[in-house]
């Protein structure tokens, strides 16, 4: 896999390297529980909360993306996602939120549990200390896993619960696939570009985040707090 000879995508190699990680993501009682609409609300709750979290330290490793992006065309994409995350989707967060009875004071008053506070802070760190093709491999995980669990759990039965549903929907929806394929394609883009131990960072830093988005899953599962 040195990036020489490719007759696949570098981002299909990350895939299968990180293969394990997904598919145990797809098996996790917490995705498995949205898709037949079982899951606990108050888990699903915790979700919302920290998932609120999560997107205001996601849109701000956008700003750092577009602010060291190679090229104008990709700083804009980036300043684009940076928009729509802290306007758009923030406040489809805040409503969604107020279907399960969380309240937008609620939501501001929410502090990180370990696994959203060491996510962010690997990708934070990642962006502001790693080359930016290890940024792009690094954020690449959250959108393409959601896009990949959306779709997976739109192929079966609707969930009964309209809220799970909606979730179902959202991230299965095709301007969400386009926009993980977007990304997708600056991963390979970078990689072709990239020395041999660029590209073995990139594995790494697909594999972290890969691994901390199954850990999201079990945090709220899990219901999980700092200890004392």
């Amino acid at each position: 896999m040195d990036g020489h000879h490719r007759t696949e995508r570098f981002t299909d190699d990350l895939r299968r390297l990180a293969e394990p990680i997904w598919a145990a993501q797809h098996a996790h009682p917490f995705v498995r529980g949205i898709g037949d609409g079982t899951l606990d609300l108050e888990k699903f709750a915790f979700w919302v909360r920290q998932d609120y979290l999560f997107l205001i330290e996601y849109a701000r490793l956008f700003g750092l993306a577009a602010a060291r992006a190679p090229d104008l065309e990709t700083m804009g994409r980036f300043a684009e996602l940076l928009q729509a995350t802290i306007g758009t989707e923030m406040d489809l967060h805040r409503g969604y939120a107020q279907q399960f009875g969380i309240s937008p004071e609620e939501l501001e008053r929410e502090t990180p549990s370990p696994t959203t506070r060491g996510y962010t802070d690997f990708l934070l760190r990642t962006a502001a200390i790693g080359d930016f093709a290890e940024l792009a491999a690094a954020l690449l995980p959250c959108m393409w896993g959601f896009s990949e669990v959306g779709r997976r759990l739109a192929e079966g039965e609707r969930p009964a619960d309209a809220r799970y549903a909606a979730w179902v929907d959202m991230y299965a929806d095709p301007e969400f696939a386009a926009l993980a394929d977007w990304c997708r394609g600056l991963v390979d883009r970078l990689a072709e570009a990239s020395s041999p131990i660029t590209q073995r960072r990139m594995e790494e830093a697909f594999l972290t985040s890969s691994r901390y988005e199954l850990a999201f899953w079990e945090m709220a599962w899990a219901l999980e707090r700092w200890p004392g």
